[in-house]
């Protein structure tokens, strides 16, 4: 068996010559049982039972199916970071990068589930499997004197999607936007949202919202920049301003090293069951780097948790050590408030 990997309008024809008829037409997925074999053409049969020849080039064999089967598979039961939508049709890949194995091709407009982020060079060093290091993952490997330096890659950011019919793949982050109410996506400033999570409902009369019920967010932000050894680098909760009927910052954290995936629920307290959330940063600036997929974790990670009353957003659990600053050249989150408050 193979399967159609083009996009367009594919025609099965009835022989292999420069002047041939169209058999029957072929989409992108669709099976095909393989009758013949002739250099680069395959003589196949579509499930309607149709027979012509098709350039193997459209198709992939069905080794590479079972990869992107495997993929849906493994990652069936992954968190759901985001919800986006893709600004053209795109195709899935099965690994991060230009020159990987394509196959199902996803309209304009498409909303993906977001699985897992990766970096991977736009082009691939000579024999290299996917991932090149960053430059900031390499910035302890010390330069030789005397001999030319290489450039540092461009690098590019790399999505493991869902889509609704379950088959998963990887998509170029530059052509997918992450889905966020408008009303918090204006407060975003230079910085993109990552991922919008719903922490929490209160009732306005006064709001357009469905049955007057406002949410409040949680969004997670990182600068438009490839290639970070981070997944976000800024936490912000929108909640709803009863009097002025708005949306207002209740809390902001930055900088941070955040890592995927962000954690919202509910806890049962002494004053009720109130929303809460948490977060994973780097305690240091090791990272791993998986060379097969250009997926980053911590080396020794840390979960910081969070609570909401109201509209205020207090840390709480065992971990109430200060956050450490990493980004060079940036100020401590408690060092920025200090200045304001010396301002003031």
């Amino acid at each position: 068996m193979v399967y159609v990997c083009a996009r367009g309008d594919i025609y099965l024809h009835d022989r292999v010559a420069a002047v041939s008829n169209r058999i029957a037409a072929v989409t992108n997925g669709e099976p095909l049982q393989v009758m013949e074999r002739d250099g680069r053409f395959l003589k196949v049969k579509t499930p309607k039972d149709q027979t012509g020849w098709i350039e193997q080039s459209a198709v992939i064999d069905g080794s590479m199916y079972d990869q992107f089967a495997k993929l849906a598979e493994d990652n069936l039961h992954d968190p759901i970071i985001a919800t986006a939508t893709l600004d053209d049709e795109l195709y899935m890949h099965v690994a991060p990068g230009r020159t990987t194995q394509h196959f199902y091709l996803l309209p304009a407009n498409t909303r993906v589930e977001l699985l897992t982020r990766a970096s991977v060079a736009r082009t691939p060093p000579p024999g290299s499997q996917v991932a090149a290091p960053s430059p900031q993952l390499s910035a302890n490997v010390q330069p030789v004197p005397g001999l030319p330096q290489p450039e540092a890659p461009v690098m590019e950011d790399w999505w493991l999607v869902r889509d609704a019919q379950g088959r998963t793949g990887w998509l170029i982050g530059s052509r997918i936007e992450v889905v966020a109410p408008d009303d918090i996506a204006q407060y975003a400033g230079d910085q993109r949202i990552v991922g919008a999570y719903v922490l929490t409902k209160v009732n306005d009369p006064e709001s357009s919202f469905p049955d007057h019920e406002a949410p409040e967010y949680l969004t997670v932000l990182g600068p438009y920049q490839s290639g970070l050894p981070y997944d976000f680098d800024e936490v912000r909760v929108f909640t709803w301003s009863l009097r002025h009927h708005r949306y207002e910052t209740a809390f902001r954290l930055h900088p941070i090293d955040g890592f995927l995936p962000v954690k919202t629920g509910f806890e049962q307290t002494p004053k009720g069951n109130v929303p809460m959330f948490s977060i994973q940063i780097a305690s240091n600036q090791n990272v791993t780097l998986d060379p097969a997929t250009g997926v980053t974790h911590p080396v020794d990670p840390r979960t910081i948790r969070f609570e909401m009353l109201d509209t205020v957003v207090r840390r709480i659990g065992p971990d109430l050590a200060p956050i450490p600053l990493l980004h060079e050249g940036e100020k401590k989150p408690q060092e920025e408030a200090k200045e304001r408050r010396r301002r003031r």
